[in-house]
């Protein structure tokens, strides 16, 4: 038989996900992939309630009228702009869709796409899947800054596009309105697009906000702005994702879009109009109450004398595991959640360069939770150190 598609020759399965299944294995508490352990507002939950007399069948292609205008109105409000629910958005299936609809939208095979480094595990496939080549400008820590010149030099190559985590998963960086502005010039310089994921665009820790990249001077018309409810309203399985981006691109991304999944699930969209109406003091509770769960965490591997970065944003740390001896990062989580119960990513899988010297963990769970987490860490030395 002929040979399969080789743009997936190096591909693994998610290492994120995969995480998940080891947890489930041996029963560790799972802080490897990104999704809380508690409800969703119980006025959405109320919302689902009611499916019996939900849509059942398709919404438009590009999402149910009202969703958009729901989310036209939220996003208008957040981000100072006046956004057209009728020409600027095309709701997708989570974040993931909206990402590779993007990618698909603005690249063709042999482009290339700049990646900042660390990068969530998506985008280097993303690109691949697109034809296109990426091309990684590493972030240092511990504030996970840029070097302007290597960034400029990635501008040189002529991509067509880059891509902007902001807050970033892995590292929990938020960037700057400084460092937004200088992006801004390079890509306006060298006429490149700019897709950016913005998923913790209301998890975000003081002193440090939250800048829409599209809300830039002249920078709306060449950005494609991805999010999703995922987050923020705590419901990662409703997959309900979109684009923000001018007309002349949404209408490249609708095609895409509907070729890909036709669209998301109708009654999801009717019953998560509730949480797109809600009004600022929600989004003000959970910064909140992520700012709690942060510093209960954080405070609890400061107390263990375990190395940890300190995000501005999203909801995740990189723990140092250096003392412990492993050559692979990837075995170390798997020995953490059969050994010690609980769950990790290896950092290697979000980094271009040769890091296996950093673990993933997120703090989106119940204070429980965290401190059963917490208490099984506290045995990580006498278990693991080789």
């Amino acid at each position: 038989m002929k040979k399969l598609s080789s743009r997936t020759a190096t591909f693994t399965d998610s290492v994120i996900r995969r995480m998940t299944r080891v947890s489930l294995q041996y029963h560790a508490v799972n802080l490897s992939q990104g999704f809380p352990d508690f409800d969703p507002p119980k006025e959405i939950l109320d919302a689902l309630s009611n499916t019996v007399q939900l849509p059942h069948q398709y919404a438009i292609t590009w999402g149910a009228q009202n969703f958009r205008e729901a989310l036209a109105q939220k996003q208008s409000r957040f981000m100072g702009i006046s956004i057209d629910p009728a020409s600027q958005i095309v709701v997708t299936c989570g974040s993931t869709e909206a990402m590779m609809a993007a990618m698909m939208t603005v690249t063709d095979p042999g482009d290339k796409v700049v990646v900042f480094s660390p990068f969530y595990e998506n985008y280097g496939a993303d690109a691949i899947l697109s034809g296109a080549q990426p091309i990684y400008v590493p972030l240092y820590p511990p504030e996970f800054n840029f070097n302007p010149d290597e960034l400029e030099a990635a501008f040189r190559q002529n991509p067509k596009a880059l891509i902007l985590c902001n807050p970033s998963n892995p590292c929990g960086k938020v960037f700057t309105r400084k460092e937004l502005e200088f992006i801004a010039h390079l890509a306006e310089k060298y006429d490149t697009y700019v897709i950016t994921d913005e998923v913790y665009e209301h998890i975000v820790y003081a002193p440090h906000e939250h800048v829409y990249f599209a809300t830039l001077p002249g920078m709306f018309e060449r950005t494609i702005s991805c999010s999703s409810l995922s987050k923020t309203y705590s419901i990662t399985g409703w997959r309900l994702g979109y684009i923000i981006a001018s007309p002349e691109i949404i209408d490249v991304a609708r095609k895409v879009h509907d070729f890909l999944t036709v669209g998301a699930a109708a009654p999801l969209q009717e019953a998560a109009v509730t949480g797109l109406n809600f009004g600022d003091d929600y989004y003000k509770a959970l910064q909140d109450v992520y700012t709690k769960k942060r510093n209960l965490f954080l405070k609890g591997l400061d107390d263990l004398k375990i190395v940890h970065t300190d995000p501005q944003g999203a909801y995740y740390v990189l723990l140092d595991i250096s003392e412990y001896g492993y050559e692979s990062d990837l075995l170390f989580c798997e020995d953490l959640a059969k050994k010690v119960g609980v769950g990790a990513v290896p950092g290697s899988s979000f980094f271009n360069e040769p890091v296996n010297h950093l673990i993933r963990l997120h703090f989106a769970k119940q204070e429980a939770t965290l401190q059963e987490a917490l208490n099984r860490l506290a045995h990580m030395r006498a278990k693991l150190r080789k």
